[in-house]
């Protein structure tokens, strides 16, 4: 299909303009947008060399060609908002701010809705959650780095997150996947009750709070181990089992539940290349009202919520549920402020107060074998939270694993109680922030 030619790039008449229509998920990060927040998520990788910025700007300028979802601008059209090419020059590659994940305005930047930053040996992407989810960006990522590294003489080969800057795009990179299988019969309820919320002092505007924690792969996994738990299962437990303390320090009429929004990568249990969003959310919780919790309990109650909920029938259930208000004739045809207003109204009385924190893990990251000796560790960030509360991202690689927290508040209790879990279980913890 064909959009409509920006007045401010020239065109050739015979020329064709490809559009893209936002994916089921990213259809809300649009309407959430306010001067002082964007859905923009971060991801960065430290390499064992200072990043020579000219280089970057060429490595960007060449890879970012092969990503024909992320050289784009948003539109507005009547009914939906879209994604079409962006020729302007750019983006540009520039130093390393102290607040990362600031908001986006969709016209600055040459209306881009990536950034690419550089601060001694680490290159950061910072994307719109409207462009796609963190393995879609690691994608763009990885393969930045790669003819970075090219550019400087290294043989760097392809595979896994490092695409082919010289092939075409897969056009199943480019699908909306949700609705290749949103195909259930069924489409389970959701129960919601409002969640804890963590108290605290709103940072000033353009102030996000990072604590990094840096660790062994290893310790970790030998204490998850003990607890006859994966590294995911434990490490959301102790995520848990910090807002519960949170909460029991706090002077409070009546307990809540803790409840974690945890996106599940859909790509593990239904086949699909897409660079574009492909995620559901699950919410592993604990109900302090019912009495108190042990950590060991804990454990044993989000092992036992992972295994049930975790498998292909249920999230092809929650993603049927997804895409039905999207199908529907009626719903297509409501202009968009309408749509924008009632999105933004649900959103903000009742699904973000679904969760008292937010936590991703990306895994273990795999690099092409000869890329491997060029880098030290990969940092994830799911941004500036909607509201006053705390998020929590892991990835690892190799024998390091990285546990990054990003807040827009000033205290960093759960934080602290985190990490002193972490330390109290035998694991060894570097601590790092941009405070």
């Amino acid at each position: 299909m064909t959009a409509r030619k920006d007045k401010t790039t020239p065109h050739k008449k015979s020329e064709k303009r490809t559009w893209y229509k936002l994916d089921l998920s990213a259809i809300v990060y649009p309407t959430l947008q306010r001067k002082d927040f964007s859905s923009v998520y971060r991801l960065s990788v430290v390499l064992k060399e200072t990043i020579r910025p000219d280089v970057l700007q060429q490595a960007v300028d060449i890879a970012l060609k092969r990503f024909p979802t992320y050289k784009v601008a948003i539109r507005k059209g009547l009914f939906w908002r879209y994604l079409e090419p962006n020729n302007r020059p750019g983006p540009f590659v520039q130093p390393d701010i102290k607040n990362p994940c600031m908001p986006m305005p969709f016209k600055a930047n040459n209306r881009y809705l990536i950034r690419i930053y550089y601060h001694e040996c680490r290159i950061a992407l910072e994307a719109h959650h409207s462009l796609g989810d963190g393995s879609g960006g690691m994608c763009v990522l990885q393969t930045i780095t790669a003819v970075y590294l090219r550019l400087l003489g290294h043989e760097i080969s392809c595979g896994g997150f490092v695409l082919d800057v010289d092939g075409e795009p897969d056009p199943e990179e480019l699908e909306d996947a949700y609705m290749r299988y949103a195909n259930a019969k069924v489409r389970p309820p959701r129960p919601g009750e409002k969640t804890y919320r963590v108290r605290g002092t709103k940072e000033p505007f353009y102030t996000l709070n990072i604590v990094d924690g840096i660790m062994s792969v290893k310790e970790v996994m030998n204490v998850a181990s003990k607890y006859h738990a994966t590294i995911t299962e434990y490490l959301n437990s102790v995520l848990l089992y910090s807002l519960l303390q949170k909460q029991a320090e706090e002077l409070h009429l009546k307990l809540r539940p803790v409840k974690i929004a945890m996106p599940v990568n859909l790509r593990r249990f239904f086949p699909s290349k897409t660079l574009r969003n492909f995620i559901t959310m699950i919410y592993p919780s604990i109900d302090p009202r019912l009495g108190e919790y042990t950590f060991e309990e804990i454990v044993v109650h989000v092992h036992n919520y992972m295994r049930y909920y975790i498998n292909e029938k249920f999230l092809r259930g929650e993603i049927t549920t997804n895409a039905a208000t999207q199908r529907n004739p009626v719903i297509r045809v409501i202009p968009l402020f309408i749509k924008d207003f009632t999105v933004r109204f649900f959103y903000t009385k009742i699904q973000d107060k679904n969760s008292s924190a937010g936590l991703t893990n990306m895994g273990a990251l795999k690099v092409p074998e000869d890329m491997k000796q060029h880098i030290e560790r990969f940092d994830i960030y799911m941004g500036q939270p909607f509201s006053s509360r705390t998020n929590c991202a892991i990835s690892s690689f190799e024998d390091t694993l990285t546990i990054n927290f990003a807040s827009s508040i000033i205290e960093a209790d759960v934080e602290r109680y985190f990490f002193r879990k972490l330390v109290q279980d035998g694991i060894h913890v570097k601590i790092e922030s941009n405070r």
